[in-house]
């Protein structure tokens, strides 16, 4: 008689595990569609599991897994800009850049679901976590230009820059993914040398910035 054959042994899994595994259904669903097109049902057939089981890890329903789901893109978008400090200043932008782009693109349609906003689950938690995202990639740049003490003007235009890169992102999406990713890159990096030119007109830290930079892409 042959053997019969070995079925895999079942694991049973821990609760991170667990949380981990209901996290990524979440974030499957909200990154294609918005959030309050996706039910607690939804997740559970998406996971494997039932609907009592989701509930156990996140009884507060939708909303705390919403905002669990959130927190961990954010996470993810906050690692974007965690780049070694090594090399030319543009091309490290540039690849982190890339890392950024490729989130947006991985998640979609619903990265204005999911990171912007304008969903009837939002609450001041969820913009706080988002603006969390925002702030994080200012402190990443301005630690990325070597400024010890930024002043306002470098600040605000670090942090306009990043409002601007979130826009195009979203209008990205909207324009079927054109102009193609590379040269969008391209695009918002030169647009961050330009934004700092202009502000150098009246800010001298910004200048002596511009002029570091300028003999940095020399070398």
């Amino acid at each position: 008689m042959p053997p019969a054959a070995s079925t895999p042994a079942y694991r049973r899994l821990n609760v991170e595990e667990r949380r981990s595994q209901l996290l990524d259904a979440a974030l499957t669903l909200f990154a294609h569609r918005a959030p309050e097109e996706v039910s607690l049902d939804d997740v559970a057939e998406a996971a494997g599991v039932s609907r009592p089981l989701v509930y156990r890890y996140f009884p507060g329903g939708k909303q705390q897994l919403y905002e669990a789901a959130l927190r961990s893109a954010a996470e993810e978008l906050q690692q974007c800009f965690d780049e070694p400090r090594e090399g030319p200043l543009l091309p490290r932008l540039a690849r982190a850049l890339d890392r950024y782009l490729g989130f947006v693109d991985q998640h979609d349609a619903g990265f204005s679901a999911l990171l912007q906003g304008g969903s009837v689950v939002e609450t001041s938690r969820t913009t706080a976590i988002v603006d969390g995202v925002r702030r994080a990639a200012a402190v990443h740049i301005l630690s990325h230009l070597g400024v010890a003490e930024p002043g306002p003007r470098l600040r605000m235009t670090v942090r306009m820059w990043i409002t601007a890169v979130e826009a195009a992102s979203l209008i990205w999406l909207d324009e079927d993914k054109q102009p193609p990713v590379d040269e969008l890159r391209d695009w918002l990096v030169e647009q961050f040398a330009a934004v700092l030119s202009v502000t150098a007109r009246r800010d001298p830290q910004t200048a002596e910035l511009v002029r570091s930079l300028a003999a940095d892409g020399r070398d």
